[in-house]
């Protein structure tokens, strides 16, 4: 079973909802671009506990958590490792505009495992958050693919939902 496999099953017998972010939710809705790991979502801080973790690592996966300060966009991370294989990290939102983020992913069979993957609007929200040169590029191959301008209806139906710098990145973008 691969690491994201064995990650995802853990989560699910914990009962932890998350969804498939960052590049491969970007392949999984049309984007190409590369990526040496595999990014999850969720919103439930009991993953930042080593205990949470102790039936993944018996097998010898390495295990790195990361608690984000109040000024930090995110509560915390877990990267988890394991030999010759994609890493998985588990990022832990802030913001109840993540909760919805997470509630509406779907499933999609990635690698060996079937995983939730957030929709592309969402996926669309989340790289304006990021904000970042890449992410921006990502936003608009997504925006490409959308022929027939339900994504960005979703989009911008979400606005208000979002941090300020999300949505005025949006605007922008649209203004273009």
């Amino acid at each position: 079973m691969s690491l994201l496999a064995n990650v995802a099953k853990h989560l699910d017998l914990r009962r932890t909802p998350f969804a498939t972010v960052g590049g491969v939710a970007l392949a999984v809705r049309g984007v190409a671009r590369s990526t040496f790991d595999v990014d999850l979502l969720t919103m439930d801080v009991s993953v930042l506990a080593d205990a949470y973790w102790a039936l993944v690592t018996r097998d010898g996966t390495q295990i790195e958590i990361r608690r984000g300060d109040g000024d930090d966009p995110l509560r915390g991370l877990v990267r988890l490792l394991s030999r010759d294989e994609r890493s998985v990290d588990v990022f832990v939102g802030r913001g109840a505009w993540l909760d919805g983020v997470v509630k509406r992913a779907e499933p999609f069979a990635i690698l060996d495992v079937r995983v939730p993957v957030v929709r592309a609007a969402d996926l669309l929200l989340l790289q304006l958050h990021a904000g970042g040169t890449q992410d921006l590029r990502d936003v608009k191959q997504l925006l490409d693919g959308d022929s027939d301008g339900d994504v960005a209806h979703e989009v911008q139906s979400r606005l208000g939902e979002v941090p300020r710098g999300a949505a005025i990145a949006w605007k922008r973008l649209r203004e273009d």
